[in-house]
């Protein structure tokens, strides 16, 4: 099998009158971590490239305490140092990293390398997938059941058309509500074992949440549903193009089909602090008081009978939690039954991670 090596890509910030020790940056780059070289004043000089979506550094500078605890301490030292630590995935929600961050000297000009290394992934994988896996095979019995006796029912009403027509759509239907399961499980599972933020690309919102508009208009139109989109400015974000657009989608399609005919499905886009707002509002059925805390549980349906009628499977919105937290975000609703439901996605604005010129020019004059 032929194994190809890639080289690690990184951010950099040429500053002359500090110089990196010869054959560090070779040795940074094929180290499975993620590295900072910080010039006095915790400046930026090099960096790999996922330390931005680490949200560990801001206008050039490295800005997590725990980190820079480390640092100083090496600095007064000048000695190796090394610790876990816990980092959130974001300013806000549930996402964390647990991160194991290395801390060494650099020659004699107060340079410092940090490397981290984050393998919290790989120590919750077990307890996801076990409990993923009784949570499948109990959903997949339901339709794998309902083919079974319907095949049966079939063969016994092969001397009545209209019961083989009726029992083939019921076939049909329980088919296809099997296939959506398995590629909402599949999906997820992908999510469990993929890290977004690994290889982040910068994500225009805008773009995404009108090609989930698109994807659900036809749906819309059937009923008389109207679909608005009221965009307050251009936002980017860093994150896996496929999963937040998956996340986008599922919360508009879901907003359609839990909203009666000739009803408004209203779109908004605006930024609160530092952090990107999405909102899908619906006026519809609305979710049950006693629901809400559980929602966002794997299978979990308010009204089975209700999913079953729109094809729910009880995994999209677990997917979209999983998605957002995944991207250092949360999300929240709020809804009253018969009058509809908002649910709100909230994302980390892409930060800006170089110095500015004024930065660089404060550092020289210390």
């Amino acid at each position: 099998m032929e194994v190809i090596r890639r080289r690690r890509v990184f951010e950099e910030t040429s500053i002359p009158q500090w110089e990196i020790p010869s054959g560090v940056l070779d040795l940074l780059q094929i180290i499975d971590a993620e590295f900072l070289v910080l010039a006095p004043g915790e400046i930026v000089l090099k960096s790999s490239a996922r330390s931005g979506a680490l949200s560990l550094v801001r206008d050039g500078r490295l800005v997590s305490d725990p980190i820079l605890t480390l640092v100083r301490a090496v600095r007064r030292s000048r000695e190796y140092q090394e610790a876990t630590v816990e980092l959130p995935r974001g300013p806000i929600g549930e996402g964390m990293h647990d991160l194991l961050v290395r801390v060494s000297p650099l020659g004699d000009l107060g340079l410092v390398a940090v490397l981290i290394f984050d393998d919290s992934e790989y120590r919750r994988l077990d307890a996801i997938r076990r409990d993923f896996i009784a949570n499948i095979s109990h959903e997949l019995k339901t339709p794998v059941g309902a083919l079974s006796i319907l095949s049966e029912a079939v063969l016994g009403a092969n001397d009545d058309p209209p019961a083989i027509v009726k029992f083939a759509t019921r076939m049909q239907m329980e088919a296809k509500r099997l296939t959506d399961l398995v590629q909402e499980i599949i999906d997820l599972s992908r999510l469990q074992d993929d890290d977004p933020l690994k290889n982040a690309k910068v994500l225009n919102l805008a773009d995404l949440i009108s090609e989930a508009i698109d994807g659900s208009r036809m749906a819309a139109e059937a009923r008389n549903i109207s679909l608005t989109f009221t965009q307050m400015g251009d936002f980017e974000i860093l994150g896996d193009r496929r999963q937040i657009g998956m996340a986008i989608s599922n919360l508009v399609e879901n907003a359609v089909n839990y909203s009666p005919d000739g009803t408004r499905v209203a779109v908004a886009l605006k930024q609160q602090d530092s952090l990107a707002e999405i909102s899908i509002s619906d006026q519809g059925i609305g979710i049950p008081e006693k629901d809400i805390e559980r929602i966002f549980e794997r299978f979990y349906r308010v009204d089975p009978a209700r999913s079953r009628a729109t094809g729910g499977t009880g995994l999209g919105l677990s997917i979209v939690k999983h998605v957002v937290n995944n991207h250092g975000g949360d999300i929240s609703v709020w809804s009253v039954e018969g009058a509809g439901s908002t649910f709100t996605i909230r994302l980390p604005l892409l930060a800006r991670t170089e110095p500015t010129k004024a930065e660089l020019s404060q550092s020289e004059d210390r």
